[in-house]
């Protein structure tokens, strides 16, 4: 596990760091939070979160590029979030991008560790972003999606979705729940 460095840095410095490290990082005003480790129910709620948006970009023949957990998104210039899986919009970006500047959809499963930073710190940080338009919060043990999509001003839309499907306009995405969960649950 690597140590987090004492002194405060910028969203590039950070990038040029957390690329020569072990894990997972994030950081939060300038200040360096390592990830804790995860457990498979995590690791299969993203993989099942990135097919579905996968398999609904090519249902819906959208121009839009999903990418899986790994990827960084910038916040402001001293936040850095690091979701499970997002999705932009346009012209695929060069291979070497390691800063995901214009997200439109970012998902991220619940921790035992993070949930309460999911709902809340990240839930303000992502709608900071003028591009984002869905904030996904997968529950990894139970079939439960909180869907925030951005409203008129600064209004943020809460659904909270146990069954049916996930819609995601813009950019007219829709995949059933159980994509996630499958149909047994």
């Amino acid at each position: 596990m690597s140590v987090p460095p004492k002194t405060k840095m910028t969203a590039e410095e950070f990038v040029v760091w957390a690329e020569c490290q072990p894990g997972r990082h994030e950081l939060v005003d300038g200040e360096v939070f390592v990830q804790a480790a995860e457990r498979i129910a995590h690791a299969k709620a993203k993989l099942a979160v990135f097919v579905a948006l996968q398999d609904a970009v090519r249902r819906a023949s959208a121009p839009c590029h999903v990418l899986p957990d790994g990827m960084a998104v910038r916040v402001d210039a001293t936040t850095v979030f690091e979701p499970d899986a997002q999705l932009y919009c346009g012209p695929e970006l060069p291979p070497d991008t390691m800063l995901i500047e214009t997200p439109l959809i970012v998902v991220d499963a619940l921790s035992p560790s993070t949930g309460r930073n999911d709902a809340l710190g990240k839930l303000v940080g992502y709608f900071r972003i003028e591009s984002v338009a869905h904030y996904l919060i997968v529950d990894p043990d139970s079939p439960l999606v909180i869907h925030h999509r951005r409203g008129e001003g600064s209004d943020i839309l809460t659904r909270v979705i146990h069954d049916g499907d996930i819609t995601l306009d813009p950019p007219g995405l829709v995949f059933p729940l159980s994509a996630l969960y499958g149909e047994a649950r």
